[in-house]
Parts: structure tokens; C-alpha cells; sequence
């Protein structure tokens, strides 16, 4: 199914700073998440990001944390933002039924994020190019894992031009933009 602006709800899941720097290919992933996050922004998609056990793990990075307003980032300690219940209150608040999902590492957090809200009857969309764990083989066998499971695998520019839908929507020039 493609995704719907007016049905969706972005999720970045553990983008910190003690966290990234041994992820696999994490230029790449803070570009893309960036893409994702700005082109919400600018769709008027809610957007929520989560931190893992700050105390230990750090704030978001920079890059991110950056384009978050009040109220938008919420910290948990279970792996799966699902398991979390202000996590879990919070997007469930949101009454969007998609939720694009963004974040480190793909084969913990960011699958039992997934497994998790699709329990709950949300439909999670996996954004691979926006994901990373610290062995590529473990992000590989994540995305299989969840490929077969009926979680929605997509990229970022995937999401982008799904949201926007038609190269007459308003924001289109300016989303077109950010995926160089």
C-alpha cells in the first residue's frame, strides 16, 4: 500500500551520539533520515523520535535533534518504542495509522519497534537507507526478517514522492530539493 500524507506519522528511533559512530555507514543514514524528517516538516507530517537510555547513550545528534520542536523527542529504556507506554500513547495519540520508521539498530530497536506497533494494527514502514546497525549483516537479516513478517520496506525517496503523491503538490519543489 502507499503511503498517505494525511495517514502517516514519522518515527525516528535512537539516533544518538554515542550510538552512531560505530553504526555502519552512518553519514548515509543521517543524510537520509534528514531527507525523510525535513520532507514531514514540510508536509505537516507528525514527527517523534526517541532516545534509548540517555543517561548511558547520549542525546540524539546533532544533525536530528536539530529539526525536533518541543514535546516531539521521549525516552524509554525497553528496545521497542511499542513496549514503551508514553512511546506507545504518544503515536498512538497521533490517530495515523502509518508510521514511517527511521533509526538504530535496525535488527533491535528498530524491528521490535515495527513487530510492535504492527501488533497494536499500525502499518510500520521501514525506512531502509534511514537504518543502520553496527554489522551490515545484521541490518540484512533484520530487513529479511521483517520483509517476511509483511512489514512495509521502503527508502527514503520512496516516502518522499508517496507523500507528495503528484509533482503538482505545493511542497514538491522544495522536498525534490533535498533528494540530490
Amino acid at each position: 500500500m502507499l503511503l498517505k500524507a494525511e495517514e502517516s506519522q514519522l518515527l525516528i528511533v535512537d539516533i544518538q551520539g554515542r550510538l552512531m559512530p560505530a553504526m555502519d555507514d552512518p553519514v548515509s543514514v543521517l543524510e537520509r533520515t534528514s531527507v525523510v524528517a525535513r520532507a514531514a516538516r514540510r508536509l505537516g507530517i507528525p514527527i517523534s523520535a526517541s532516545r534509548q537510555y540517555p543517561k548511558g547513550l547520549g542525546p540524539l545528534v546533532p544533525e536530528i535533534e536539530d529539526l525536533l520542536e518541543e514535546g516531539e523527542t521521549l525516552d524509554k529504556t525497553a528496545f521497542s518504542c511499542a513496549a514503551d507506554s508514553g512511546l506507545s500513547t504518544h503515536i498512538s495519540a497521533k490517530d495515523r495509522r502509518q508510521l514511517v520508521i527511521c533509526g538504530v539498530e535496525t535488527h533491535v530497536c528498530v524491528l521490535q519497534t515495527a513487530f510492535g506497533f504492527a501488533a497494536q494494527g499500525l502499518s510500520p514502514y521501514v525506512v531502509v537507507d534511514a537504518c543502520s546497525s553496527r554489522k551490515l549483516a545484521d541490518k540484512l537479516v533484520a530487513v529479511d526478517r521483517m520483509r517476511a513478517a509483511g512489514i512495509n520496506i521502503v527508502n527514503a525517496e520512496m516516502v518522499c514522492f508517496e507523500w507528495m503523491g503528484d509533482a503538482g503538490n505545493e511542497a514538491f519543489k522544495d522536498i525534490s530539493k533535498l533528494i540530490k
